[in-house]
């Protein structure tokens, strides 16, 4: 059996309301041109603040696809 070989990628995702729409957002995003995703892994959180307020969710995210030659 011959082993695979996979690239990773790092992808910010953003959404105004949630984390884990940010995230979604990033992936589905990168798989409209990327083939064969594999995992995901969310790396870190954030959010970005104006005039006290919470206005943005970002995801940053690790993603996994085969790698093709």
């Amino acid at each position: 059996m011959a082993g695979s070989t996979y690239k990773i990628i790092e992808l910010v995702g953003t959404s105004d309301t949630s984390w884990e729409e940010a995230a979604k957002t990033a992936v589905e995003t990168a798989g409209e041109s990327l083939k064969d995703l594999r995992v995901a892994e969310i790396i870190k959180l954030d959010m970005t603040i104006e005039t006290g307020k919470v206005a943005s969710y970002r995801a940053r995210v690790n993603v996994s696809f085969k790698y093709q030659k």
